[in-house]
């Protein structure tokens, strides 16, 4: 009764914790940043995260445009006047939309710098993001409201609005249910690694030659250790801080036991089939 009531103990403050940790994310990916102008006659610019390539070193931002007030028509469903608006240097192009038209979503990409994605699962970034409107020729102001839907990235953003522009400094890192994941299994590579070492000590100092179901297992271990690295989320590439850190050094670790067991334990039937002198 003592160890059940322990177990169940220990499975209720593991669940609470996750719950908070989820919670906390959770309330982390619905914030929405409001940087720029409030006057009633302006752009309102609603700029959505929906991916981050890390390999490329861009993210994919998903633009809805709405004028406010004698700059847009039906409640903001198009401009009054051709409306262009000019992106950040890190934007990869301007939108331009054409008067009286239907506005419709834009997904524009933005270039990261700094980090590097080999630095997986600790790798960071950073980017600006900014909006300038000009309506019919003329400066308008902008006000931007920026969230994030990438659930594998964590963004903050730090407004920097100056005049009638809408400009936010983008900070990228990896979310932390990502990192949590990938320091589980450096972790867990860790155990098997130590786990398969302690088999084939056992099996090395014994006398029972080659134990094939000692084998089977190693062998087992080695290729299902290849296979869950390959499930990381963000397909972190080969060489990454994930392999320096547990991979590498864990499948070395368990060929090196398999190879040594095999050669001691062939050794070992090898000298007990010999006849006797």
């Amino acid at each position: 009764m003592p160890v059940v009531v322990a177990i169940a103990i220990l499975i209720v403050v593991a669940v609470a914790v996750g719950s908070w940790l989820q919670f906390t994310e959770r309330q982390e990916a619905d914030i929405r940043h409001t940087v720029g102008s409030s006057a009633a006659d302006r752009v309102d610019v609603e700029a959505v995260v929906q991916s981050v390539d890390a390999a490329g070193r861009e993210l994919v931002l998903r633009v809805w445009v709405t004028p406010r007030g004698t700059l847009g028509e039906g409640d903001g469903a198009a401009p009054v006047a051709d409306l262009s608006l000019q992106t950040s240097g890190a934007t990869l192009g301007d939108l331009k939309f054409a008067a009286h038209e239907r506005l419709t979503t834009k997904d524009v990409q933005v270039a990261l710098t700094g980090g590097s994605i080999s630095d997986y699962p600790f790798d960071t970034y950073e980017t600006d993001i900014g909006f300038r409107a000009k309506v019919g020729g003329e400066q308008v102001p902008v006000r931007m409201m920026f969230s994030n839907n990438d659930a594998l990235f964590s963004i903050s953003a730090a407004p920097v609005s100056p005049r009638q522009e809408a400009v936010v400094a983008l900070g990228v890192a990896r979310s932390g249910s990502l990192l949590v994941f990938a320091v589980f299994m450096m972790v867990a590579m860790w155990a098997l690694a130590a786990s398969v070492l302690i088999g084939a000590w056992y099996l090395t100092t014994g006398s029972e030659g080659v134990v094939w179901p000692g084998l089977a297992w190693m062998a087992a271990t080695l290729f299902a250790l290849a296979a869950f690295r390959n499930t990381a989320p963000g397909t972190p590439p080969i060489g990454c801080v994930l392999d320096w850190f547990a991979f590498l050094w864990a499948e070395s670790v368990i060929a090196l036991s398999l190879i040594t067991v095999v050669v001691t334990g062939v050794n070992r039937a090898v000298h007990q089939d010999a006849p006797p002198p």
